[in-house]
């Protein structure tokens, strides 16, 4: 069967075959994120609205250890969400549900990639795909943590508790809070494939190590331009805290590449 030259109609059919098998574990998954989504909202999904989340409590450890008494290591923190749309609570329950089984099924669908092309790969190309799939994957999943760890409850702090005039009260709404979430979790693990990214590009020629340091000073500023739409607060500290990741992840990136492009 491994030797059997396949057609295009048959290429076409078995990419069919692939996508229905990526189809039914989301479909699965979303089924069980829907049945289990009143404890997953209350926490997961709510945990940085509470002060005792993970990363305020390791915030003001640091800021106890060094002895700082700012309102960012100090800060007593709580959010209580509003809803002022009759429909949102059932039409979110589903998009959670839906968007957590797409980020879980996300080493499925690496999987299955591998399956449809590995048969069209040299023996040295399998290695080097298969390395790139796993390590893509590990990183879309560090950086899903980095942001719902760290860049979404920084993002919630600073953007919750920010007056325009005292007389306005801040109410987050629902849909707001579930808006901002998804995308920025969604974007830091995406952010955090730049590696793979230019290792991929490195292969097809297109960058080579020269040339992603000739372009660093301009990828920084870039880098950081990226920091500040993820996370649009005014806190040096919070765009620090993402512009660093990232601009680590451009030096592995450089690290990762080839010396120069091959004739």
């Amino acid at each position: 069967m491994a030797d059997k030259e396949f057609t295009f109609w048959d290429h076409l059919d078995e990419l069919r075959r692939v996508l229905f098998r990526i189809l039914g574990v989301w479909f699965v998954l979303a089924i069980g994120y829907f049945i289990a989504m009143p404890w997953l909202f209350d926490h997961v999904v709510m945990a940085p609205c509470h002060n005792d989340f993970i990363f305020y409590d390791l915030l003001r450890s640091a800021g106890e250890v060094l002895h700082l008494d700012d309102d960012f290591f100090t800060q007593k923190f709580e959010v209580k969400l509003i809803n002022i749309n009759l429909a949102a609570p059932f039409f979110i329950h589903m998009s959670t549900a839906f968007w957590m089984s797409v980020v879980t099924a996300a080493p499925y669908l690496f999987y299955e990639i591998w399956r449809f092309v590995s048969p069209a790969l040299y023996k040295n190309e399998r290695r080097g795909v298969k390395k790139a799939l796993a390590i893509g994957t590990l990183m879309f999943f560090l950086g899903v943590l980095v942001g719902y760890f760290m860049v979404y409850p920084l993002t919630l702090r600073f953007l919750s508790t920010y007056q325009l005039s005292s007389s306005i009260e801040n109410h987050i709404s629902l849909n707001s809070y579930i808006d901002n979430f998804m995308m920025l979790v969604l974007c830091m693990g995406l952010a955090f494939e730049l590696p793979m990214l230019t290792w991929l590009l490195s292969l097809l020629g297109i960058v080579d190590r020269p040339f992603l340091r000739k372009y660093r000073r301009h990828a920084i500023v870039l880098l950081v331009i990226i920091a500040a739409v993820i996370t649009p607060t005014g806190d040096p500290f919070t765009l620090t805290m993402v512009a660093v990741p990232l601009y680590l992840l451009y030096e592995l990136s450089i690290l990762m590449v080839k010396e120069k492009k091959d004739e």
